[in-house]
Protein backbone atom coordinates (compact mmCIF):
# COMPACT_ATOMS: atom_id res chain seq x y z
CA UNK A 1 0.00 0.00 0.00
CA UNK A 2 2.51 2.01 1.02
CA UNK A 3 4.41 1.89 -2.54
CA UNK A 4 0.97 2.67 -4.51
CA UNK A 5 1.34 6.25 -2.76
CA UNK A 6 4.87 6.55 -3.28
CA UNK A 7 4.60 5.92 -6.88
CA UNK A 8 1.31 8.48 -7.26
CA UNK A 9 3.62 11.50 -5.86
CA UNK A 10 6.44 10.64 -7.91
CA UNK A 11 4.60 10.90 -11.29
CA UNK A 12 4.34 13.94 -12.53
CA UNK A 13 0.34 15.46 -14.49
CA UNK A 14 0.55 14.54 -18.44
CA UNK A 15 -0.51 17.73 -18.73
CA UNK A 16 2.69 19.55 -16.42
CA UNK A 17 4.92 17.17 -18.46
CA UNK A 18 3.32 18.03 -22.15
CA UNK A 19 3.69 21.34 -21.27
CA UNK A 20 7.50 21.36 -19.64
CA UNK A 21 8.02 19.31 -23.03
CA UNK A 22 6.47 22.15 -24.78
CA UNK A 23 8.49 24.83 -23.22
CA UNK A 24 11.54 22.64 -23.62
CA UNK A 25 10.98 23.19 -27.31
CA UNK A 26 9.95 26.96 -26.95
CA UNK A 27 13.91 27.21 -25.20
CA UNK A 28 15.57 25.57 -28.33
CA UNK A 29 13.98 27.58 -30.89
CA UNK A 30 14.96 31.01 -29.09
CA UNK A 31 18.14 29.13 -28.68
CA UNK A 32 18.55 28.68 -31.55
CA UNK A 33 17.71 32.10 -32.48
CA UNK A 34 20.35 33.94 -30.34
CA UNK A 35 22.82 31.56 -31.99
CA UNK A 36 21.72 32.55 -35.25
CA UNK A 37 22.07 36.17 -34.05
CA UNK A 38 25.65 35.60 -32.17
CA UNK A 39 26.71 33.78 -35.88
CA UNK A 40 25.30 36.69 -38.12
CA UNK A 41 26.92 39.43 -35.78
CA UNK A 42 29.98 38.07 -36.13
CA UNK A 43 30.01 37.98 -39.94
CA UNK A 44 30.09 41.89 -40.29
CA UNK A 45 28.23 44.64 -41.60
CA UNK A 46 26.22 44.29 -38.51
CA UNK A 47 24.14 47.56 -37.36
CA UNK A 48 24.31 48.91 -33.83
CA UNK A 49 21.33 50.88 -32.15
CA UNK A 50 20.58 51.44 -28.89
CA UNK A 51 17.58 49.62 -27.31
CA UNK A 52 14.80 52.03 -26.64
CA UNK A 53 13.55 52.72 -23.23
CA UNK A 54 9.99 50.58 -23.52
CA UNK A 55 11.68 47.62 -23.80
CA UNK A 56 13.50 48.11 -20.19
CA UNK A 57 9.99 49.32 -18.86
CA UNK A 58 8.18 46.44 -20.60
CA UNK A 59 11.02 44.37 -18.91
CA UNK A 60 9.80 45.84 -15.08
CA UNK A 61 6.53 45.26 -16.52
CA UNK A 62 6.23 41.45 -17.01
CA UNK A 63 8.31 41.17 -14.16
CA UNK A 64 5.46 42.84 -12.24
CA UNK A 65 2.96 40.94 -14.06
CA UNK A 66 5.03 37.77 -12.90
CA UNK A 67 4.36 38.13 -9.36
CA UNK A 68 1.00 39.02 -9.72
CA UNK A 69 0.52 35.71 -10.62
CA UNK A 70 2.45 34.09 -8.23
CA UNK A 71 0.53 36.44 -5.34
CA UNK A 72 -2.81 35.24 -7.12
CA UNK A 73 -1.90 31.14 -7.23
CA UNK A 74 -0.48 31.24 -3.75
CA UNK A 75 -3.92 32.99 -2.44
CA UNK A 76 -6.03 30.73 -4.52
CA UNK A 77 -4.29 27.84 -2.77
CA UNK A 78 -4.74 29.48 0.67
CA UNK A 79 -8.53 29.95 -0.15
CA UNK A 80 -8.65 33.81 -0.16
CA UNK A 81 -10.96 34.27 -2.79
CA UNK A 82 -10.56 37.70 -3.31
CA UNK A 83 -7.01 38.28 -3.49
CA UNK A 84 -6.31 35.29 -6.13
CA UNK A 85 -8.95 37.23 -8.49
CA UNK A 86 -7.63 40.41 -7.86
CA UNK A 87 -3.84 39.63 -8.60
CA UNK A 88 -5.30 37.39 -11.44
CA UNK A 89 -6.72 40.41 -13.09
CA UNK A 90 -4.02 42.83 -12.17
CA UNK A 91 -1.40 39.68 -13.94
CA UNK A 92 -3.50 40.07 -16.91
CA UNK A 93 -3.67 43.69 -16.99
CA UNK A 94 -0.05 43.69 -16.81
CA UNK A 95 0.77 41.02 -19.54
CA UNK A 96 -1.54 43.25 -21.93
CA UNK A 97 0.71 46.04 -20.99
CA UNK A 98 4.08 44.53 -21.62
CA UNK A 99 2.77 43.50 -24.86
CA UNK A 100 1.46 47.11 -25.38
CA UNK A 101 5.19 48.39 -24.70
CA UNK A 102 7.05 46.14 -26.71
CA UNK A 103 4.80 47.88 -29.49
CA UNK A 104 6.25 51.28 -28.42
CA UNK A 105 9.54 49.70 -28.77
CA UNK A 106 8.98 48.50 -31.77
CA UNK A 107 7.56 51.93 -33.33
CA UNK A 108 10.82 53.85 -31.54
CA UNK A 109 12.78 51.53 -33.38
CA UNK A 110 11.22 52.13 -36.58
CA UNK A 111 11.32 56.11 -36.09
CA UNK A 112 15.44 55.31 -35.70
CA UNK A 113 15.78 54.06 -39.12
CA UNK A 114 16.12 50.55 -37.87
CA UNK A 115 13.34 48.15 -39.89
CA UNK A 116 12.91 44.84 -40.87
CA UNK A 117 14.00 45.68 -44.45
CA UNK A 118 17.38 46.86 -43.54
CA UNK A 119 20.04 45.67 -41.35
CA UNK A 120 19.85 41.93 -40.40
CA UNK A 121 20.23 43.10 -36.68
CA UNK A 122 16.95 44.67 -36.81
CA UNK A 123 15.31 41.98 -38.69
CA UNK A 124 16.76 39.21 -35.38
CA UNK A 125 15.68 42.00 -33.14
CA UNK A 126 12.48 41.98 -34.51
CA UNK A 127 12.08 38.80 -34.82
CA UNK A 128 13.54 37.27 -31.12
CA UNK A 129 11.14 39.87 -29.75
CA UNK A 130 8.39 39.17 -31.89
CA UNK A 131 7.78 35.58 -31.76
CA UNK A 132 8.21 36.37 -27.80
CA UNK A 133 5.50 38.57 -27.95
CA UNK A 134 3.68 35.87 -29.61
CA UNK A 135 4.24 33.41 -26.84
CA UNK A 136 3.11 36.12 -24.05
CA UNK A 137 -0.01 36.46 -26.15
CA UNK A 138 -0.44 32.97 -25.97
CA UNK A 139 -0.01 32.68 -21.68
CA UNK A 140 -2.39 35.91 -22.00
CA UNK A 141 -5.19 33.71 -23.69
CA UNK A 142 -4.46 31.33 -21.24
CA UNK A 143 -4.71 33.51 -18.55
CA UNK A 144 -8.25 34.70 -19.90
CA UNK A 145 -9.50 31.31 -19.17
CA UNK A 146 -8.26 31.41 -15.63
CA UNK A 147 -10.07 34.31 -15.16
CA UNK A 148 -13.15 32.97 -16.52
CA UNK A 149 -13.06 30.12 -14.58
CA UNK A 150 -11.81 32.63 -11.38
CA UNK A 151 -15.70 34.57 -12.34
CA UNK A 152 -17.97 31.55 -13.71
CA UNK A 153 -17.28 28.81 -11.62
CA UNK A 154 -18.11 28.71 -7.29
CA UNK A 155 -15.10 29.29 -5.62
CA UNK A 156 -13.79 25.61 -4.39
CA UNK A 157 -9.73 24.21 -4.58
CA UNK A 158 -9.55 21.16 -5.98
CA UNK A 159 -6.72 19.17 -7.08
CA UNK A 160 -8.03 19.44 -10.71
CA UNK A 161 -8.19 23.41 -10.13
CA UNK A 162 -4.76 23.35 -8.50
CA UNK A 163 -3.31 21.45 -11.56
CA UNK A 164 -5.16 23.74 -13.97
CA UNK A 165 -3.84 27.09 -12.89
CA UNK A 166 -0.70 25.86 -11.86
CA UNK A 167 -0.25 25.19 -15.61
CA UNK A 168 -1.13 28.81 -16.45
CA UNK A 169 1.22 30.23 -13.80
CA UNK A 170 4.33 27.82 -14.83
CA UNK A 171 4.13 29.00 -18.67
CA UNK A 172 3.57 32.74 -17.71
CA UNK A 173 6.54 32.58 -15.61
CA UNK A 174 8.51 30.80 -18.52
CA UNK A 175 7.75 33.19 -21.11
CA UNK A 176 9.03 36.20 -17.83
CA UNK A 177 11.99 33.93 -17.93
CA UNK A 178 12.61 33.43 -20.68
CA UNK A 179 11.96 37.36 -21.71
CA UNK A 180 14.74 38.10 -19.33
CA UNK A 181 16.94 36.09 -21.32
CA UNK A 182 16.27 37.31 -24.50
CA UNK A 183 16.42 41.67 -22.66
CA UNK A 184 20.11 40.73 -21.13
CA UNK A 185 21.07 39.14 -24.39
CA UNK A 186 20.17 41.53 -26.52
CA UNK A 187 21.71 44.13 -24.31
CA UNK A 188 25.08 42.90 -23.68
CA UNK A 189 25.25 41.38 -27.34
CA UNK A 190 25.56 44.60 -28.75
Amino acid sequence: MENIVLNKRNKIHPHKFALWAAMASITMMFGAFTSAFIVKQAAGNWLEFSMPVEFFISTAIILASSACIHLSFKNFKKGNERHYKYFLLGSLVLGLSFVVFQYFGWTALYAKGVDLKGNVSGSFFYLISGIHALHVLGGIAAMIVAIIHAYSLKFIITEQRINRFDLVVNYWHFVDFLWIYLFIFLIISK
